[in-house]
């Protein structure tokens, strides 16, 4: 999104770190997901194949949250730090909530 549109919806910077969150999200379910299935399959050979899936969704989740700890987008070592962004993060969804 261009900052314009940004700062239009009272996000600023935020967007990259709503996407990330959501994506990382999203990896995570997609690992449990993975997981769930390969133990209800019943052929070796689609066994695998989830595997091999879940194999590329931890790698993702793994991606996705080096990007949000180096943005500063995700603290899971520095709960203090944590907090500040989930602050910021209600914060501006409460401004958000107030302006529409």
């Amino acid at each position: 999104m261009n900052q314009l549109l940004q700062n239009l919806m009272g996000m600023g910077g935020m967007t990259d770190q709503v996407i990330a969150t959501d994506f990382l999200i999203s990896a995570k379910a997609g690992v449990r997901n993975y997981a769930v299935a390969i133990t209800e399959t019943a052929t070796p050979e689609l066994k695998a194949a989830l595997r091999a899936q879940l194999n590329d969704a931890i790698a993702t989740h793994e991606k996705i949250t080096a990007y949000m700890m180096a943005k500063g987008y995700y603290h899971p070592h520095h709960l203090g730090e944590q907090l500040k962004v989930d602050l910021t993060v209600s914060d501006t969804a409460m401004n958000l909530a107030e302006k529409s």
